[in-house]
């Protein structure tokens, strides 16, 4: 414990060393002109829609670049990070039937590609509240961190909204519900020892980073194939 929070001393001044990167977080996204919610996207072009849900995607992605960055910069220390690979931590989502080759994401249907990205989505909204929720017991966690974990968490709740909404309009299904409660994924446990805790949030953040950039990714190959399906690869 003790080793933990010289640590986190230690690493406070990167806070202010990555502070002009880590500002560069854009306004949230709405299918409107002005700020709000993903959730009020029925009144818009399907067009339209995948624009502004990829835009929340690449926003979710960056911000979760930043906040992994900044949290290893702070709290792991290189031997940390060496022993996170050898022990071989599984992400949350690894039992899920994601695509996870070039070849299988290339030729997975659209409709697959738009539930993959929600059932990642779903998966997430509970791990990242225990995240906020975890965080708040750092001695040494900067405002910084503790905000984007909380903006990303909530604009992970507007995508979810709006690529069901997405999956409405492209696939002619009915409303989805969410499902995260009930998948089972996520198990929350007793509170664990200091450093336990840093490497699961460590590890929280890292494969979050991950499956970030396979929904902006699946989303990204989704818009390639309205307009250009024999170029996408």
């Amino acid at each position: 414990y003790r080793m933990i929070r010289f640590l986190f001393m230690q690493r406070g001044v990167w806070a202010v060393l990555l502070l002009p990167y880590l500002l560069t977080v854009s306004s949230p996204l709405d299918c409107r002109e002005e700020q709000g919610s993903l959730s009020r996207c029925p009144s818009i072009s399907q067009e339209k829609l995948l624009d502004r849900v990829i835009q929340h995607a690449e926003l979710i992605y960056r911000v979760s670049e930043e906040s992994c960055s900044l949290f290893e910069q702070m709290f792991i220390p290189f031997p940390l990070q060496l022993q996170r690979n050898q022990v071989g931590y599984a992400c949350i989502t690894k039992a899920l039937p994601i695509p996870s080759s070039k070849g299988e994401i290339q030729q997975i249907s659209d409709k697959w590609l738009l539930h993959s990205v929600l059932m990642l989505v779903q998966s997430w909204i509970e791990p990242l509240v225990y995240l906020q929720t975890s965080l708040d017991r750092y001695d040494a966690a900067p405002d910084m961190l503790l905000n984007k974990t909380k903006w990303v968490s909530e604009k992970l709740i507007s995508l979810e909204q709006g690529v069901v909404v997405l999956i409405k309009k492209m696939l002619d299904e009915g409303m989805l519900t969410a499902t995260h409660s009930e998948q089972g994924l996520f198990q929350y446990d007793v509170q664990p020892e200091m450093l336990e805790s840093v490497m699961r949030d460590y590890t929280l953040l890292s494969c979050f980073k991950k499956d970030a950039h396979k929904m902006e990714t699946f989303l990204k190959l989704l818009k390639c194939r309205q307009t250009d399906l024999y170029n996408c690869a």
